[in-house]
């Protein structure tokens, strides 16, 4: 049956919410990737932090559509294929020899398609820093680009070593498989991404999404429930090769909302962020998580990036208390 208000003419607003830890820096960032998502995919997008209720503090999207717009956001990104894109002139002579080398994981041995444009971010085009896009058949592009944007702002790119933008994206989204056995087509699962989250556990993560963990090998280290240090760990898990439980949908959201956003970075690795407690669309967003509309209602959290080797890794939030 139509909605009452689609009968007098009016806009159907739906509202949906999910649970968030606002001391975890990496859930924040994802909150803003879900509205920059909701805003491309569903149009007329707005989010807010409802924080009342301090043993349930949770996130809400509103849009005019009827769907729950986490589930139409995660139905595209999970039907969605990665692609690179390049400067005009790159050539893929220039990338490492051996896929593993190029942070790809071993079993999507082929090479990521890339795309040519005359309007890179920036730079030559590192191969481990190309830029990524996500698209799904009749739905608009998702650009992932903030660590090479070429600006003046913080790239707040973490991730280092052997591992590249496009194998981490992959393996967030779909996962990573062993090598296939003797008569194998397919490997074994090796970690679960988004889509098969999305397809085995539907519900929980339309209800808490980014409690629904799962062991990881490389990521983007904006999930502080999977960073490390070989001094907080006692030992190195990379160099056992343990896998260390955390979110996709964390690290791949996150990723999406420093698109356009950064955290104020100050100091020796120190970090501010802040959350709001209106409706407001991802354009006026963006500046105040980054501390920018200190007029709204609002409450400021700081965290310190710590070193994992030559990685930085998010840590845990203290909120801020100005007096």
């Amino acid at each position: 049956m139509p909605d009452e208000r689609q009968k007098a003419g009016e806009p159907l607003v739906t509202d949906s919410s999910i649970p968030i830890d606002l001391r975890n820096p990496g859930q924040v960032l994802a909150c803003l990737g879900f509205l920059e998502a909701a805003e491309l995919y569903c149009g007329n997008a707005e989010g807010w932090f409802n924080w009342r209720d301090a043993s349930d503090t949770r996130f809400c999207l509103r849009t005019d559509v009827e769907a729950n717009p986490f589930a139409l956001v995660l139905d595209a990104i999970t039907a969605s294929d990665i692609t690179c894109y390049a400067p005009c002139g790159y050539s893929e002579a220039d990338e490492p020899g051996d896929a593993e080398t190029c942070g790809i994981p071993g079993e999507l041995l082929a090479r990521p398609s890339i795309l040519l444009s005359d309007s890179f971010p920036s730079g030559k085009g590192n191969p481990m820093e190309l830029p990524i896009i996500l698209k799904a058949a009749e739905q608009p592009a998702l650009e992932l680009s903030h660590w090479t944007d070429g600006s003046s702002r913080e790239t707040f790119k973490l991730y280092s070593g052997n591992r590249s933008a496009f194998g981490i994206a992959k393996s967030m989204l779909s996962g990573t498989r062993h090598k296939p056995k003797r008569g194998q087509s397919i490997g074994d699962v090796k970690t679960k991404g988004v889509s098969q989250l999305w397809l085995e556990q539907r519900t929980a993560l339309l209800e808490h999404p980014f409690d629904v963990v799962t062991p990881m090998g490389g990521s983007f280290n904006l999930d502080p429930r999977g960073a490390w240090t070989a001094i907080d760990a006692g030992y190195s898990p990379n160099a056992q090769k343990h896998q260390v439980a955390a979110s996709p949908i964390v690290e791949l959201f996150a990723a999406i909302g420093l698109e356009h956003a950064r955290p104020y970075v100050y100091g020796v690795r120190k970090v501010q962020y802040v959350v709001w407690g209106c409706p407001l669309p991802a354009m006026m967003a963006r500046p105040v998580m980054s501390g920018g509309i200190p007029a709204l209602p609002h409450r400021r959290f700081g965290f310190e990036l710590a070193l994992s080797g030559k990685n930085k890794v998010v840590t845990f939030s203290e909120e801020e208390i100005v007096p």
